[in-house]
């Protein structure tokens, strides 16, 4: 059972930024370089870093977060004084000038600031901060899944690497099983039916084994689309590494449920993001409100005029200044502050649903992933059994039939069950493997990234 502490929302702030810096230490400055080259060996934290840097979908949320730093900024010059400046010149004919002027111009400049809005601009300014704080959350989940789909691909590639390996063992095997056969038959101990069967069982192995390396290479293009590699060099498009890693079932590991919900609810940034936003929302509802009390602001200009004939001198100008205050009140506005109130409301309560909701999905989502590596724990402890039985079984049925108790049929089952078992054993490391990183991203824990200094570095 693994206990943890609740992070604190800097913490969780801290942790984007620090993979931030993870990446941009390893890839560049944030913008991905088309001639990055692949590497010769690609591993598991490489793959992580780069995907930091270049996946697409954490690109986006980096960039809602600095949409979203816009947004408080202009929300915030409610609260700060706003200064303008306008100037005008005109010129017309003397006799329908005043006083046979017949220039005019004139420069001035205001300054304006909110003293009193019905709490209106306070609120939408926190309002907006809170939604900023919700975008930094959104990164962080867009991280944990974005990780989370590069380390099931990365498994996919090690697991459809390991079933080539299988496949062409047991081609090996057949090949073996085959030439013994025709040695037999024309020794004369058996018979011609023995030979074709042993041709038609090498035959039959052989889709699968094409089915594999297929899937081996879908696979590394889908690894490459999760970790958001696009280059312009004609080298890197055909290029493939060398995978490094194995699927391992080593010391597996366990989450007590009650301790993990609880770690879920308090860490998950997805529930965090919803919490911001609800506050935000009730944040709504003050800035319709404030709808129904009067604007006061204060203001200050100073003006620079002149009407002259002939002249435009800025000696014979006059200027000066005006302060004063200025006020507003909807006296009726058509039941429009009304109506905003009431959308105000609505889209909390909104918000709240879609919270609770969240908070229900979180909770079986959790249930899901422990009971989904409870099984997988099982089976890839069930499995190695099964491999070492089959590996004996298949030793046997070759010295029984060379002892001639046994027929070539036993060896051939022997052999197909040999490499179900590995098959099976490879799809259930594979499947623990999976499990346990998805019950990390279901508690909203986020990946085990190694220290800067042991990644290794990117090749250019």
């Amino acid at each position: 059972m693994k206990n943890f502490m609740r992070p604190s929302f800097l913490t969780i702030l801290a942790l984007g930024l620090i993979a931030g810096s993870v990446a941009q230490a390893q890839v560049g400055d944030g913008k991905p370089d088309p001639n990055y080259a692949v590497p010769e060996r690609l591993d598991l934290q490489y793959a992580l870093g780069f995907a930091l840097d270049n996946n697409f979908a954490i690109r986006q949320a980096k960039e809602r977060i600095r949409e979203q730093e816009g947004v408080v900024l202009e929300v915030r010059s409610s609260q700060i004084p706003n200064v303008d400046a306008s100037g005008g010149y005109q010129r017309n004919d003397e006799e329908i000038g005043n006083n046979g002027r017949d220039r005019a111009w004139s420069v001035n400049i205001t300054a304006r600031q909110v003293l009193y809005a019905g709490g209106g601009v306070r609120a939408g300014v926190r309002a907006q901060q809170l939604a900023l704080d919700a975008a930094v959350l959104d990164l962080q989940s867009v991280i944990n899944n974005s990780l989370f789909e590069v380390r099931t691909r990365f498994y996919t590639v090690l697991v459809n690497r390991e079933r080539i390996g299988v496949q062409e063992q047991n081609i090996d095997l057949l090949k073996r099983q085959l030439q013994d056969v025709k040695n037999r038959f024309d020794a004369g101990t058996v018979s011609n039916f023995e030979v074709l069967r042993s041709e038609v069982a090498l035959a039959n192995a052989q889709p699968a084994l094409i089915t594999a390396r297929n899937d081996y290479r879908l696979s590394i293009e889908e690894m490459r689309q999760a970790l958001g590699f696009m280059t312009a060099n004609e080298e890197n498009m055909t290029k493939i590494p060398e995978f490094v890693g194995t699927l391992e079932f080593v010391n597996p590991v366990t989450y007590e449920l009650r301790s993990s919900l609880s770690t879920a609810r308090e860490n998950r940034p997805d529930l965090q993001r919803l919490e911001k936003l609800l506050a935000a929302a009730e944040q709504g509802i003050i800035v319709s409100r404030s709808g129904y009390y009067p604007n006061v602001a204060a203001f200050g200009a100073y003006d620079w005029r002149m009407n002259s004939t002939g002249s435009s001198s800025f000696s014979n100008a006059r200027d000066g200044w005006t302060v004063g205050l200025q006020t507003s009140v909807n006296i009726f506005d058509g039941r429009a502050t009304k109506g905003r109130v009431i959308q105000a409301k609505s889209f909390l309560e909104q918000t709240r649903l879609a919270t609770a909701e969240s908070q229900l999905a979180v909770d079986v989502d959790v249930r899901r992933a422990i009971s989904t590596l409870q099984q997988s724990t099982e089976l890839a402890e069930a499995s190695k059994k099964v491999v070492e039985q089959a590996d004996e079984a298949v030793r046997l049925a070759n010295a029984r039939f060379s002892a001639g108790t046994a027929t070539q049929l036993d060896v051939l089952t022997s052999q197909v069950d040999l490499t179900t078992a590995r098959i099976n054993q490879l799809q259930a490391y594979y499947s623990y493997n999976v499990a346990a990183a998805a019950v990390r991203r279901a508690m909203g824990l986020a990946d085990e990234l190694r220290p800067v200094s042991e990644l290794p570095p990117v090749t250019k």
